[in-house]
């Protein structure tokens, strides 16, 4: 059955979080970045798959009360992202669509075809700037997946990379708390 189709016309001025939510619940991600919107088309199910495997890693690993969280917004100034994974700090509120940055230790984007560019230019730069300590960004490489981690340098402006994990280095972290991570458990 065809979809019905409505007079749409953007907003008259950027797009703010309230428009977010007029929006299709349809399946694509949409962010908005100084008063643009940006809709990145719905992840395959590897995608999905090996965001499930790193997050139930993660969890395991969690101390009391932190939560890594699939798929929550995120506010940074200028914008809304929606990371792939969120991890929490404890005491972060429960219940809220948009996370504020004071309450986030790491985000992670999984990379796919419709997010490259965004997950390795746009969205570290404006996670640095709100703040946030800590980012990981994993591509899918032809061995396994491959995770680029970095830190917030002093300054706030920016991530250092810290270093990689591949899927023939199963290594011990200290971010945002410590664990052993394997990435050769996790799909390729």
């Amino acid at each position: 059955m065809a979809q019905p189709t409505y007079p749409w016309h953007p907003p008259e001025r950027g797009w703010s979080e309230q428009d977010l939510f007029d929006l299709p619940d349809d399946g694509n991600r949409y962010e908005t970045i100084d008063g643009s919107l940006h809709v990145t088309p719905p992840a395959g199910p590897e995608h999905h798959e090996l965001a499930d495997e790193i997050r139930m890693a993660l969890r395991q690993a969690a101390p009391t009360d932190w939560r890594v969280i699939r798929e929550i917004g995120v506010r940074v100034p200028g914008g809304k992202l929606i990371p792939d994974l969120t991890v929490l700090r404890p005491g972060a509120p429960r219940g809220q669509m948009w996370a504020e940055p004071v309450n986030i230790a790491l985000v992670l984007e999984v990379e796919s075809t419709g997010s490259r560019r965004h997950d390795r230019f746009t969205k570290p730069a404006l996670y640095a700037e709100a703040g946030i300590p800590h980012y990981w960004r994993v591509e899918r490489g032809d061995f396994g997946p491959v995770i680029y981690r970095y830190r917030l340098l002093s300054k706030g402006d920016h991530y250092e990379l810290l270093g990689t994990i591949g899927p023939d280095d199963a290594v011990t972290v200290d971010e945002p708390w410590p664990m052993r991570l394997d990435p050769s458990a996790w799909p390729r």
